[in-house]
């Protein structure tokens, strides 16, 4: 028996889950402070689909991306970008990654099935359509004959994704629908999410060049990107101010989610920007990306909390 072999956790990528569990909490959040209410069962129940949609959009990207070579010739793959690399080193696990991905499905179709007879009728067609382009976006965003990623549209679909879709998810699942404060919070985690996205391009950049992967990094190139880097998180930086003191009340308390764009994020784009040709050094910048998100994503849960509790 192989030791070495690589676990569940590692299949699914399992520390990439906070990117869908930040919106799915939040977009609770705010649905509370528009009702003075949590429905913790809803909660659960939005939670598991949110989680099973994400690790079938994990493994599925793995089984894709190494099917048509791009994880195969990265040479750069680390632990925040270039896949988990359980299929490049294990083809064998190919059937186990299509039962995890397939299971996941079904998991997710059972709690918004759940979920359908726990909201108002008129927020069911919300529900069924996110879920059914969830599932749409988790197999075909590498998988043929779609593959989004590889057309250019991957930054698109990951930002609308883990910001819009997951927030309005979790309003729903709480009987709130697109109000004013909902739609503000939308763009929010969707940035965070693809910021570690783009980073993980300028790393994988090479890769995804000779296999016809077209992101933002490929066909604008790195330096072009570092900058696209700055303007997202900026525009992030600017939506948490405009949600916090426009739109709700003691939203300033919100604000302390900036403390870490205030501490990390100039000294990620000094690292993108003078060495955006130096893989290693990238992936010192991703990792301070990942720290940048989790905290962030920590601090924005926080604040929204102490919004309405105090």
């Amino acid at each position: 028996m192989d030791s070495g072999r690589p676990g569940f956790l590692k299949m699914i990528r399992a520390p990439f889950l906070s990117s869908i569990v930040t919106p799915l909490i939040a977009g609770t959040l705010l649905a509370c402070y528009l009702t003075g209410v949590i429905d913790v069962f809803n909660l659960f129940i939005v939670l598991s689909m949110g989680i099973c949609l994400h690790i079938a959009t994990n493994v599925y990207n793995d089984i894709y991306d190494t099917l048509q070579g791009t994880d195969k010739v990265n040479i750069h793959r680390n632990e925040f970008s270039g896949g988990s690399g359980v299929l490049v080193d294990y083809p064998d696990l190919l059937p186990v990654m299509y039962r995890i991905a397939r299971f996941s499905l079904i998991g997710a179709l059972m709690a918004t099935i759940v979920l359908l007879f726990r909201i108002k009728a008129s927020l069911q067609i919300y529900l069924v359509t996110l879920f059914l382009l969830s599932v749409f976006f988790s197999k075909y965003y590498t998988a043929a004959p779609v593959k989004l990623a590889y057309r250019g549209l991957g930054e698109f679909f990951v930002w609308l994704s883990f910001g819009p879709m997951a927030i309005l998810d979790a309003a729903v699942s709480q009987n709130v629908g697109l109000h004013r404060i909902i739609i503000a919070a939308m763009p929010v985690s969707g940035i965070s999410t693809l910021s570690i996205l783009l980073i993980g391009q300028m790393i994988d950049l090479e890769a995804d060049k000779a296999t016809g992967k077209w992101g933002v990094a490929v066909r604008l190139g790195n330096r072009t990107t570092s900058y696209i880097y700055l303007f997202v998180q900026l525009f992030l930086c600017i939506n948490i101010i405009i949600l916090a003191l426009l739109f709700l009340r003691n939203g300033w308390l919100v604000l302390i989610s900036l403390i870490p764009y205030i501490l990390l994020l100039p000294k990620i784009f000094y690292i993108l920007i003078n060495n955006y040709r130096q893989s290693e050094l990238l992936k010192q910048a991703a990792k301070l990306n990942v720290l940048l998100h989790l905290t962030f994503s920590l601090l924005f849960i926080l604040g929204l909390i102490l919004t309405l509790v105090l």
